[in-house]
């Protein structure tokens, strides 16, 4: 084998000399074909009709894949993640597609490959790890970190490079279907746990992709792709900050950009978004990769531009890179415009730097092999990701209310009445991007593609001697389920033949000492579920029938125990009081039975906190806790009342935590000071409890409206029964700031409100303290995190 500093050797090959100098020298080699070939990609469609992604088919490619490689090629898409493949297959065939992209090109550049990652890599039996509403849920960055690296190490293993996760838009409308995958509504909250999955993903060498800038979240009516009607203050201070947090302390190199458009103007087409913010001020460096199909969109949704061609021009002056998931807007198209004199060469020179230096640093360039030897061998679904699974799974789950019914002991030998959709069905375990909803929906014969159990299992391994009845009652959405579906003995079967889903569910109830109902969502891809990718909601009750069932169980006075597996917060007011006890589960994975039912046992102390509000009204959707006072609860100005049933950061143990002090150490501090609160907690009750301690400020007097109070740190400790803990929070006084009457981001001098408690609904401790000194204006680096430490 030649030596990588041998004489001869192509100098962009040379891990001796700097990244930069390979970069200009390889790029002064490429002719403008070349150069632009760097900036595309091939999806390669399955051979079976029908089984193709969707819009893959609208879109597909012109050429057969020797034309489309012949002066080389940017990217590689979803090689693993297009159709069920084993681990030996996906990596044969990445191999071979690697070899086939190396013959093609003159200088023999291999592609990136990329990946799904958003619950997991997203490929056929590999682990589907809890949604991002689910990490959100555990306010427990460490972990987050310790998943991804574990999601980023299996990436690796079979010869992928990037990953398309994590999502860091901020919920602003419940109703939109992609809040299971979000980290919650409150931005420094998403920044934080963005950035620990960055670290853990770019920790393995795995490209980490930034998703969607900016403001595809806050679309109207939660509309998917729909517009965003937003002004420059909501964008810079609630949008934009996840990101900056993401780039600046989790290192991500890579970003896609918005479907939306941002106040008429595309994301795909705004240089102002892509170049002036995203580059000039918050000094991204990396890669802007097109969310699939965004560059043709610009022409076929948008309006802006009159065919493809045109569509990658403006593209490509915006600042886009990379054109996914399958060359469209560049290639051929975007030469042509160059030659026209339409688009600056150097532009297309800027992009192409970019590319190849993440070639270069993946070592794409050293001649070693594209896929590990080891790939064939690799297990995606081994025990060191089952267990971080049930870790996330268990810190998830939020125990909204409990009036003593729960725990229910695990030798109790009651009888159980086990209802409900979300029951039986492991599917509504799942977020849409986990690869069993994503894509074995398209290959029925392939069932899960990974060992899956139940909460209806688990339950019978939870409790052994309980006597449990089970009734699906309802389908998730549509109709109800006709009879029941499964019962403990001939004579409730008997009894109920002729009766409807519900009506058999409710006598199951009727007869038993408990009921446990559980219901939710069953994710799914533009309108194939109630949640997930274009599976929008028109209001916020439970879908389909499954109020009625809830009312039906609860009319038979059974003490009944509500549990809601979701990718979204529903409307739960007019159940609030009327249950036993209610449980929220966002789709928390392939261990997430379990951790259901170890919750209710007590074998798990629940110890998640919601990372958004539970609405009280399915219509009253305000669907963020970050309001300013003219937003909050108004009598006597308004009959409507927006206050949820669960505020933010809710979540209840089966411990009592008691909130007893916080203190400053001094009362006052400079603009551009660090605060330094403490807060001391106590577990009042008899067993071990993770509190999370949330704090909180507010700023009473601003040049604008501020919201009444936001978070600012928080910390998940272990508290032993009967000892208190001091929690101190050191807050940077640009936790403080906003951008203020002329856009520019300022902490101004005056009185800060601090609160600390176990939610955002009026928490208990409260201290003023004073800033001083002149108003601050900050600059593009600014101090994103709350530094925290515990004794």
């Amino acid at each position: 084998m030649t030596s990588v500093n041998a004489p001869g050797l192509a100098p962009w090959r040379d891990r001796a000399r700097a990244i930069d100098e390979r970069v200009e020298t390889l790029l002064a080699e490429l002719t403008l074909e070349e150069k632009v070939a760097q900036l595309g990609s091939v999806w390669v469609q399955s051979d079976e009709p029908g089984k193709s992604a969707p819009l893959q088919d609208q879109f597909a490619a012109v050429g057969g894949l020797e034309e489309r490689l012949r002066n080389g090629l940017g990217q590689l898409t979803r090689v693993f993640g297009t159709a069920p493949v084993s681990p030996a297959e996906g990596a044969a065939r990445l191999r071979s597609l690697q070899e086939e992209v190396i013959a093609a090109n003159r200088l023999g550049i291999p592609a990136i490959a990329h990946e799904e990652c958003l619950t997991g890599f997203a490929t056929y039996g590999a682990t589907a790890y809890p949604t991002p509403l689910a990490w959100a849920a555990t306010f427990d960055p460490a972990l987050i970190e310790r998943m991804a690296s574990a999601i980023g190490a299996d990436l690796r293993a079979v010869g992928v490079h990037q990953g398309l996760a994590p999502v860091l838009d901020v919920v602003r409308d419940y109703r939109w279907g992609r809040v299971e995958e979000t980290l919650g509504e409150d931005p420094y909250l998403v920044g934080q746990l963005g950035a620990a999955y960055v670290r853990g993903l770019e920790g393995t060498g795995i490209i980490a992709t930034l998703k969607h800038f900016a403001g595809y979240g806050a679309s109207r009516a939660g509309r998917n792709h729909a517009p965003v009607s937003i002004g420059p203050r909501e964008l810079a201070d609630v949008i934009v900050p996840p990101f900056e947090t993401a780039l600046h302390e989790g290192g991500a190199r890579s970003v896609m950009n918005s479907y939306t458009d941002l106040d008429g103007v595309p994301v795909g087409a705004s240089a102002d978004l892509l170049r002036r913010l995203l580059r000039q001020e918050l000094g991204f460096g990396g890669t802007v990769v097109s969310d699939y199909w965004a560059i043709p969109f610009l022409a076929s949704m948008h309006g802006v531009a009159e065919d493809d061609a045109q569509a990658g021009a403006l593209a490509m002056r915006a600042g886009i890179d990379v054109d996914l998931p399958e060359t469209g807007g560049y290639g051929s198209r975007l030469v042509a415009q160059v030659r026209a004199g339409r688009v600056d060469e150097t532009l297309v020179e800027e992009s192409v730097r970019r590319v190849l230096r993440q070639k270069i640093e993946l070592g794409l360039l050293d001649g070693g092999p594209l896929v590990p030897d080891g790939a064939d061998e690799t297990d995606l679904d081994s025990p060191r990701n089952r267990e971080l699974a049930t870790t996330v799974a268990e810190r998830s789950i939020v125990l909204l209310s409990n009036t003593g019914v729960l725990p229910v002991e695990a030798g109790t030998s009651a009888a159980i009445a086990v209802i409900g959709p979300c029951a039986d069905d492991p599917r509504t375990l799942l977020g849409c991007y986990a690869f069993p909803n994503h894509v074995l929906d398209r290959y029925p014969e392939h069932g899960m593609g990974l060992p899956i159990a139940s909460i209806r299992e688990r339950l019978a391994a939870e409790f052994p001697h309980a006597e449990l009845r089970y009734a699906r009652g309802a389908e998730v959405s549509g109709g109800d389920a006709s009879g029941i579906a499964a019962a403990s003995a001939a004579s409730d079967i008997a009894a109920a033949s002729a009766a409807s889903g519900i009506a058999a569910a409710a006598e199951i109830a009727a007869g038993a000492d408990l009921a446990l109902v559980f219901v939710g969502d069953r994710a799914g891809l533009f309108g194939g579920g109630t949640s997930g990718e274009g599976c929008d909601a028109a209001d916020l009750r439970l879908p389909g029938l499954q109020p009625d069932l809830v009312e039906a169980v609860l009319a038979t006075g059974t003490p009944t125990v509500l549990v809601v597996v979701s990718g979204r917060p529903y409307a739960l007011g007019a159940y609030k009081d009327r249950v036993a006890a209610a449980v929220q589960a966002f789709f928390p994975g392939v261990e997430g039975g379990a951790a259901v039912a170890g919750v209710l046992s007590g074998r798990v102390n629940p110890s998640g906190r919601l990372p958004v509000q539970i609405p009280n009204s399915p219509a009253i959707n305000p669907s963020t806790y970050l309001q300013a006072p003219l937003g909050r609860r108004a009598d006597g100005i308004t009959v409507l009342d927006p206050t949820p049933a669960f505020a933010f950061g809710h979540g209840l143990s089966y411990a009592a935590v008691e909130y007893t002090e916080i203190t400053t150490d001094r009362a006052e501090y400079p603009t551009d000071g660090t605060v330094e609160a403490t807060v001391t907690v106590r577990n009042t009750g008899d067993r071990p409890a993770e509190e999370v301690v949330q704090l909180y400020a507010s700023d009473p007097v601003a040049q604008v409206a501020r919201p009444a109070l936001q978070l600012v740190g928080f910390a998940r400790v272990r508290l032993e029964p009967g000892r208190s803990r001091e929690v101190t929070f050191e807050v940077p006084c640009d936790a403080f700031s906003y951008t203020g009457i002329d856009l520019r981001r300022i902490v101004e001098p005056g009185a800060i409100t601090l609160a600390a408690g176990p939610s955002a609904d009026e928490p208990p401790l409260r201290a003023v303290v004073r800033l001083t000194g002149e108003t601050l204006t900050l600059g593009s680096v600014r101090r994103l995190t709350t530094r925290v430490r515990h004794t």
